[in-house]
């Protein structure tokens, strides 16, 4: 597996190909820990469920830059125009639950029902695959508090004919690595970034409201990660 690697300034590269990734489910399932985990390399673990954000990001995977745009949902309950707008939004879809949480994972099937209603409207581009989705079991190292089992999470992957990961963010770097790596290539896969792919997106008033935040990994000489760009000025007191 290819880990993404921050972006030198010094490096001369191809331009970068953005990638609209959304990260869904229930509230405290750990989306914006995950999120964070897979652009920083560390773990936080307390946030305000109540913060939304679109994190920019830019990586090197396989040679090629990618501009990450990750909108972390609330994950707080909504009207249907609004996470109706935030999917329209996305290329690739994380839909996430915690393995300690019975109703976030219930949630999936829902979640995942909309993606496919909603990128299956005529009103979409026609002809066009639907977008990559893969269904993420997290929190797997808090074991005593389990409430979903491992084979749950892959009789709802088999059913739904996604890709299943059971991960925990708090111990593993990796795991989130492969979960967007995985729409990654999914959506190179689909020729999302050929050139003909390249297309004026309109973005709504709505998700014009949602802050963003360019967010860093610049690592130093012993691998670590030095930045977050002020992350914790965007929590409120």
């Amino acid at each position: 597996m290819s880990f993404p690697r921050p972006l030198r300034r010094s490096v001369s590269l191809s331009p970068a190909r953005t990638l609209r990734l959304v990260v869904l489910g229930q509230g405290a399932v750990g989306k914006t820990a995950m999120t964070v985990r897979f652009i920083t390399r560390r773990f936080i673990g307390d946030y305000d469920p109540t913060l939304e954000m679109i994190y920019r990001h830019m990586a090197v995977i396989d040679g090629e830059v990618v501009h990450f745009e990750i909108l972390d949902t609330a994950g707080q309950e909504e009207d249907s125009l609004q996470i109706e707008e935030k999917i329209k939004w996305g290329d690739g879809f994380a839909v996430v639950y915690s393995v300690t949480d019975r109703c976030s994972f219930d949630e999936v099937m829902r979640l995942c029902f909309l993606i496919n209603h909603i990128h299956s409207s005529p009103k979409r581009s026609s002809g066009s695959e639907q977008p990559p989705v893969v269904i993420v079991g997290n929190k797997k190292d808090l074991q005593f508090d389990r409430m979903v089992s491992t084979e749950d999470g892959e009789n709802l992957s088999k059913a739904l004919k996604l890709p299943f990961y059971e991960i925990s963010t708090r111990d593993s770097y990796e795991d989130t690595v492969v979960v967007f790596n995985t729409l990654y290539q999914e959506l190179m896969r689909q020729g999302h970034f050929s050139p003909g792919s390249f297309k004026r997106r309109t973005v709504s008033k709505l998700m014009e409201k949602i802050p963003k935040m360019q967010a860093s990994s610049t690592l130093n000489s012993a691998g670590r990660s030095l930045s977050f760009n002020s992350f914790r000025d965007y929590i409120p007191e």
